[in-house]
């Protein structure tokens, strides 16, 4: 199948765009690649440090030895159980690479947060931002220069967008992302919502709140609905920075081990001294990065990747705008309904045919492009692949089945669940925002109501307990961006504005903060560029404006006169509480340099 004008279209765009950022990068790339390996230009002494720690074994094949020599990155942490199972990892990677006569050395970590634990607490100011700290802990680790690939231990919401900035600063390393797998299924997100809205409402308590969490939440692995940290996995799959058919497999269980133990082999195969150099920063071009535009309207991906994967591209000399992702919205079916998008989980996506099925669909029907390099070798035609254990515990790869196993939960695309994309770019008089539609009502794709103007999230649900938003409104919530508190997500309004929408009311979300893949059915326009605190016109908003919202014309427009409008004074904010306590003194060089929201939001 010939590849989708449209999808043809807006890559010609993007590298004719990116042609200057993206040579120049190229050069450096190239001007970084060595002979032989990296560690041989070392002094003795700078040699004799990186080793000095080692077993007799790598002691002598780092010293002498012509074997290339692989930096573990890794996140770590027993607390969060995306994390956890990484525990084992670095020894069991250490006795792979010697299995095959090399050496791994775990080069540095990086640390992992997780927004489920500080949703709606201090904490979750520092989070966008620790995106950018991981990326610069990954250059810190690999400073060292000892290591001819690196393999990336990390799972969720801003660890893996951080380590592939931090891997593309050394775009001459092959890179390899290692997935640790979900968590297996829990009680049906569906419960645990209703549990939530009950609780929002005073007719459940914390203990029942809390139970219904734990039974959710309730061992090692990643959460199993499908926001931001399983959009990552499915990007990393989707690019080619994992094996085939490797995101979603279980923790700790025979194929996982075995698609680990592959990863290492193909690692020693694609470093520069092997025979299929693949340095990262050539294999992420243009092409990849628009199949990981794909890859999120597909399967309703996480809104916050309309940041972070612009912060990717921009680190590899591309220049990805909204543009992109909204022209793609418009081709792009949806082929997958996995929470908050629908009743699955991602382990029932998984066993419908998963990551495989969806990029054998998109390939059969020219919607992807098949010819870009990946850690596999074989383009992305090695990904319609199935992973399994033959009979003698080896791993083996099988076609996949042109059936989905689940109707329900992931299709074909010649009968999608959307004709198009979940993720749409809005304009209008408040600036530039985006909005996830994949599971928004289609009686709600339009909503037109006065606006209710708040400062911070836990107005509203004041608000709300008072009994003055049984009414149709838009919540404007500003002051939210990254210069302003470092852009939350404010998924703590999400059972609030469920419950007033389930009442009947016509209600939506407008603001500068960030909404994450977990928003659903309540319509929000996110992100909006220009924040508040920079000056931008959602700070014009005034309580009662008529505000309109209209995700099919990809429009938010406040209803007043333009006159009117023009000579309107921004308003300000007290945000001194913001800027101390929890680490978050530590962090206003951050807010200070940060990026517009279109730009990615960070610091480079």
């Amino acid at each position: 199948m010939s590849l989708h004008p449209t999808v043809a279209a807006v890559t010609a765009r993007l590298v004719e765009r990116s042609r200057p950022g993206r040579d120049a990068y190229l050069s450096r790339v190239d001007a970084a690649k060595g002979d032989g390996t990296q560690r041989r230009h070392l002094s003795c002494g700078n040699l004799a440090h990186g080793f000095a720690a080692c077993g007799p074994e790598d002691k002598a094949a780092l010293r002498d030895g012509p074997a290339a020599n692989i930096a573990i990155i890794n996140s770590y942490n027993d607390m969060l159980s995306a994390h956890q199972p990484y525990e084992r990892y670095p020894e069991l990677i250490r006795h792979l690479a010697r299995e095959h006569g090399a050496t791994a050395q775990v080069a540095g970590g990086v640390p992992a947060m997780c927004d489920g634990v500080t949703q709606g607490q201090p904490g979750m100011e520092m989070s966008l931002f620790s995106r950018d700290l991981i990326a610069m802990a990954t250059a810190v680790s690999l400073s060292h220069d000892m290591f001819d690939g690196a393999m990336y231990l990390g799972i969720c919401d801003k660890i893996v967008p951080g380590l592939l900035i931090g891997a593309l600063s050394f775009g001459q390393l092959p890179a390899i992302f290692i997935p640790s797998g979900p968590m297996p299924s829990g009680i049906s997100n569906e419960e645990k919502s209703k549990v939530r809205q009950a609780y929002a409402e005073g007719k459940a308590n914390r203990a029942e709140l809390l139970e219904a969490e734990a039974r959710s939440y309730h061992s090692a692995g990643t959460c199993t609905f499908y926001g931001t940290a399983n959009s990552n996995q499915m990007l990393m799959e989707i690019m080619g920075l994992h094996l085939p058919g490797s995101s979603f497999v279980l923790p700790d269980t025979p194929l996982r081990d075995a698609l680990t133990a592959e990863a290492v082999k193909r690692m020693l195969q694609i470093t520069v001294l092997g025979s299929e150099y693949t340095p990262v920063g050539r294999m992420i071009d243009e092409r990849s990065i628009v199949n990981g535009v794909i890859g999120l309207h597909a399967t309703g991906g996480s809104t916050n990747h309309l940041l972070h994967l612009v912060a990717i591209a921009r680190a590899a000399g591309i220049d990805l705008r909204w543009d992109d992702f909204d022209a793609l919205s418009g081709v792009i079916p949806l082929l997958a309904r996995v929470y908050p998008n629908g009743y699955a989980d991602v382990n029932h996506f998984h066993d419908a045919g998963g990551m495989t099925f969806l990029i054998d669909q998109l390939l059969d029907a020219g919607l992807l492009h098949g010819d870009v390099r990946t850690v596999a070798g074989q383009g992305m035609d090695a990904y319609r692949q199935v992973p399994g254990i033959d009979a003698h515990g080896n791993l083996e790869y099988r076609p996949v089945s042109k059936e989905s196993g689940n109707r329900g939960v992931l299709r074909a695309a010649s009968e999608p669940f959307r004709a198009d994309g979940g993720l749409r770019m809005l304009s209008g008089n408040v600036g530039k925002a985006v909005i996830k539609i994949s599971s928004v009502p289609e009686d709600r794709m339009v909503i037109e109501a006065p606006a209710v103007v708040f400062d911070h999230q836990n107005d509203i649900k004041a608000a709300f307990e008072r009994g003055e938003l049984n009414r149709d409104f838009i919540a404007v919530v500003r002051f939210q961006g990254p210069r302003a508190n470092g852009m939350p997500e404010l998924h703590k309004l999400t059972p609030t504005l469920s419950v007033l929408q389930d009442r009947g009311h016509r209600v939506a979300l407008l603001t500068d903060g960030r909404m994450s893949g977990a928003s659903g059915r309540v319509p929000a326009a996110i992100h909006v560029t220009p924040e508040a605190e920079a000056g931008g016109p959602i700070g014009k908003i005034r309580d009662g404006d008529m505000v309109r919202l209209d995700a099919h014309a990809g429009t938010v427009q406040v209803l007043v006169a333009d006159d009117e409008w023009s000579q309107r004074v921004c308003a300000t904010a007290d945000l001194a509480g913001n800027q101390f306590g929890m680490g978050r003194e530590l962090f206003a060089i951050f807010r200070n340099a940060a990026n517009t929201a279109d730009a990615g939001a960070g610091v480079f």
